[in-house]
């Protein structure tokens, strides 16, 4: 029985040994890939960029038996119209040991890639134009039977065909004026024509083939020679071409008359600028979004691969990437997807690292053995790649896409109208929702002016350097500004020159006229192509200029001459509680000494009997004196030989007794606080506090976004303050924020400054001043540029972009505080909780109170000794000096003088008395 049980155990450890040495090894496979000699290098390199930065080396392969896939591509470039050449391109391949092959094929050679990918069962993927092949079986009208199976043919650009329908529709169209150039372009036609008549929507159509661009401008003119009535022109010829014939066509007055859609898919990279103010509407599908998070990684990093400045991602290398990912994402899914036979699931493996060639010449014919289960996989793959989601159905056909609607028609330029859905049909959107697509213009290579105005942190002259280099150009120039400016060039892609503002303004309408001034006015007057500095994004100025997004957000704040640190007073040990509290205390501490003197009087539980030597006598301990000094003691939580016998003297004592309980415990808890940390007093906290006083003056830069403010504000506060600021001489307005400055440092003067601005100026030498209260309003500050300029748009999304990735932050950070001569706030804060020693001026207080208290308690007690002497030597009837030595003696030595005529027997508790003598002679003298 054991035997057995070892010989079934052995086939089935042996797979999962070779699966497990498998994983320390990585995966090769090859992919074959077929270009067109005349196609665009932008889809040869867009594929190839997109198979080198394969999926396949994420987390997901840690499910699977392999480390990772490398995936290389075997590439054949030929003439895609040759069918023997293309023939023999896929035969070189399959000898090379491939697991798929992309190609851009066309109608010549369809055929011939479709024989040879059925025979030999090679999954095939195309980005060229989409065939249905299954819509060709059914149209034969033969039994299922004999229908074609499916092939190994897949097609990531999709069928539109129902979506120019729709779009027929909706524009109701019934004369079309279709021109093509190619078979595709025929194919096209063809299905466009098979779904009109599916759905039996009549239009005529007029079918006109050409060779170029020049030859569909002839047409067109011949067109228009013939009748002068618009026409519907479908325009299936590649994206430049069309873009060739609509300049050409702009050019006439005839032309402007038709309405142009581009078949392709390309509408969105046609310079269509020069249409924006036409006659001319042209209409068009995109299938490559251009906000898609997915779209900008792939520029970018595709950008930096190939060294280039691309800004735009044409839908064919779109599309040869959407390919890639294809194939990379059926591998993995066969790699990382559990199979109970491990047998099969080796050989896989084996397989795909090292695929077995396959010849074309040998007979009988050698399939690839694992084609279906790629083809398989292939058709299950589901992603949201460059070109939307992508997804396949059954016969290697899109489905669950969309393509968006753009359209440029009169004075509106390019906009996106509406969105076609695979499931669900156009939706064409409201005609009050639709907005222009910005940035549709084409950026010149010609150096762009920068202007900006000369303020820390923002854009300051650089220093010399030691060794005397002369700085020319932008090196003359450090600041946020000038790194932000270099960010969004390198971003976007131009060059430019800073130049500071001439006038020192940031940008104010003239009272008596329309005019600028500023850095506005020299966007205006297209002085400046660009303006990058702290400029304040407000409705004015956006009547007469463009803002990027703001890539700072800020409001007015006031900064004021930073007061001095308060030095602790004397009774500084007052400060945890108020004056006022102090007060009640005092008044609460007499009044229970009264009321607990006079309880004790009326309560007769409070009086006793105590014997004394001139006999027993009813007495009371709570004096008005010792109620006093009862209270004292239960305050300062000592205690007193006294305690009060009555329940009413009790009560009192209770309720005392917790009313100090919770005094002391506050006190305590906030002592530590007021005499450790230094706290400054600030003559203004906020905006009402300037409101309420005349003795410091407050102003603002003149004629800057902070001064209209104040100017249009309808807040009462506000209005007072402006009133304030515009009747007061001498001016409270500077020119520049360094005056402003200047004055907070110097009079008793508080300026009214953007709050990023303020921050900066705190954080450098002297370090004497500092933000107060909160911001007055919230506002950002943008890049400017022209109306209409080229620029706005993609400076916006690198605004965007330079956000979220948190570089202007970083920027900032930079500039404001690790640049900063200042100790930070917090670090004096952390520093004063960390200090847990006391100086004397914080207790000198306590102190004098002590001495004040030892010194009192000594006059007193001269008073007493002086009056005791007094009353001594008048009952004596002695003299004053004699009497006074005698008590002196006493205090010195403890004993009483001697007299020498008499002397009195005096019990002890006599002899200890206060005085040291009995009141009354009780004893015989001798």
């Amino acid at each position: 029985m054991k035997m057995s049980n070892r010989v079934i155990t052995l086939p089935v450890l042996l797979p999962f040994y070779f699966v497990a040495s498998m994983s320390k090894q990585e995966l090769h496979s090859g992919i074959g890939a077929i270009f067109d000699k005349n196609e665009d290098e932008d889809v040869s390199s867009a594929f190839h960029y997109r198979l080198s930065k394969s999926p396949l080396k994420t987390s997901t392969l840690k499910q699977g038996p392999v480390k990772s896939v490398n995936l290389t591509s075997v590439t054949h470039t030929v003439d895609m119209e040759d069918s023997y050449d293309v023939g023999s391109s896929i035969c070189e391949l399959m000898q090379n040991g491939i697991v798929t092959v992309y190609g851009s094929h066309t109608m010549a050679t369809n055929d011939v890639i479709k024989s040879y990918t059925d025979t030999f069962q090679l999954p095939f993927i195309s980005s060229n134009v989409a065939i249905n092949y299954s819509a060709i079986s059914s149209s034969l009208s033969l039994p299922s039977s004999q229908l074609p199976v499916q092939g190994f043919q897949m097609f990531v650009r999709p069928l539109y065909a129902k979506a120019l329908l729709d779009l027929i529709r909706h524009y109701a169209w019934k004369d079309l004026w279709y021109i093509f150039d190619s078979e595709e372009g025929l194919e096209r036609l063809q299905q466009l024509l098979d779904c009109l008549s599916d759905n039996n929507y009549p239009v005529r159509t007029h079918i006109y083939r050409v060779h170029d661009a020049n030859e569909a401008f002839g047409t067109l003119q011949r067109l228009d020679s013939r009748k002068e009535e618009s026409k519907r022109v479908l325009l299936d010829l590649p994206t430049k071409d069309c873009e060739k014939v609509l300049q050409m066509q702009n050019k006439e007055t005839k032309g402007m008359l038709h309405h142009y859609f581009i078949v392709g898919l390309g509408i969105s990279e046609i310079k269509l600028d020069a249409f924006n103010h036409g006659g001319m509407n042209v209409s068009g599908f995109r299938i490559v979004g251009p906000n898609n998070g997915t779209v900008k990684n792939f520029i970018f990093g595709w950008s930096n691969a190939t060294k280039g400045n691309l800004k735009k991602l044409p839908y064919e290398a779109a599309l040869a990437a959407d390919a890639a990912t294809v194939v990379q994402l059926s591998l993995e899914r066969l790699i990382i997807q559990p199979s109970s036979n491990y047998q099969s699931k080796e050989e896989l493996l084996r397989s795909l690292n090292k695929t077995e060639p396959i010849d074309c010449d040998v007979d009988p014919v050698k399939t690839w053995k694992y084609g279906h289960s790629i083809m398989k996989s292939m058709l299950q793959v589901e992603f949201g790649g460059l070109t939307g989601q992508v997804k396949f159905d059954a016969h290697g056909l899109r489905r669950d896409y969309k393509m968006d609607v753009l359209e440029v028609s009169m004075s509106r330029g390019l906009a996106r109208i509406g969105t076609w859905f695979s499931e669900q049909g156009l939706v064409i959107q409201p005609a009050d929702k639709i907005r222009p697509i910005k940035g549709n213009n084409t950026i010149a290579n010609r150096t762009r002016i920068v202007t900006s105005i000369l303020t820390a942190p923002y854009l300051m002259k650089r220093a010399q350097p030691a060794d005397g280099t002369q700085l020319t150009g932008n090196d003359r120039y450090e600041g946020y500004c000038a790194d932000l400016t270099k960010m969004i060039a390198d971003f976007v892609g131009f060059d430019y020159i800073i130049k500071p503002v001439n006038d020192t303004k940031y940008g104010q309408k003239g009272e008596n006229d329309n005019s600028w001034n500023g850095m506005v006015g020299e966007l205006i007057r297209r002085e400046a192509d660009l303006a990058i500095a702290p400029l304040t994004i407000t409705a004015d100025r956006e009547q007469v200029i463009d803002f990027s997004k703001p890539f700072m957000s800020l409001g007015i704040s006031i900064m004021i001459k930073r007061p001095l640190k308060e030095q602790p007073g004397v009774f500084s040990f007052m400060n945890p509680l108020s004056y006022e509290i102090w007060m009640c205390v005092i008044f609460a501490y007499i009044g229970v000494s009264v009321v607990l003197f006079l309880v004790s009087r009326f309560s007769p539980f409070e009086w006793h009997i105590e014997d004394h030597t001139d006999g027993p006598s009813v007495t009371n301990n709570f004096t008005i004196f010792n109620s006093l000094w009862f209270s004292l003691g239960a305050f300062m939580q000592q205690g007193c030989d006294i305690e009060p016998r009555s329940v009413s003297g009790r009560i009192v004592g209770s309720v005392w007794w917790f009313f100090t309980l919770i005094i002391i415990s506050s006190y305590t808890a906030n002592l530590a606080a007021f005499l450790t940390v230094e706290r400054m007093q600030s003559p203004i906290e906020s905006a009402e506090d300037l409101a309420k006083q005349t003795e410091i003056k407050y102003g603002m830069v003149h004629a800057g976004s902070t001064m209209e403010f104040f100017k249009r504000s309808t807040i009462p506060v506000y209005e007072r303050m402006w009133a304030f600021m515009t009747t007061t001489e001498p001016s409270v307005f500077v020119a520049s924020n360094e005056k402003g400055v200047d004055r907070v440092r110097t009079e008793k003067y508080a300026f009214l400054i953007e709050s990023t601005t303020n921050d900066y100026i705190n954080q450098v030498p002297p370090c004497d001043t500092m933000k107060v209260g909160s911001n007055l309003d919230s506002k950002g500050y943008g890049v400017g540029t022209p109306l209409g300029s080229d620029l706005r748009d993609r400076i916006t999304l690198a605004v965007l972009e330079l956000s979220e990735n948190e570089e202007l932050a970083k920027l900032e950070k930079t500039w404001w505080y690790e640049k900063s001569k200042c100790p930070q706030d917090s670090s004096i804060l952390k520093k004063q909780e960390a200090t847990s020693s006391l100086e004397l001026p914080n207790v000198a207080g306590i102190f004098y109170i002590l001495i004040g208290g030892l010194s009192l308690a000594l006059i007193m007690a001269t008073c007493e000794f002086l009056y005791k002497s007094k009353v001594e030597a008048r009952r004596r009837k002695t003299t004053f000096s004699n009497a006074v030595k005698s008590k002196a003696r006493l205090s010195i030595t403890g004993m009483p003088e001697r007299q020498t005529t008499s002397y009195t027997y005096a019990p002890t508790a006599q002899l200890i008395s206060l005085d040291g003598w009995s009141e009354t002679n009780t004893h015989t003298q001798v």
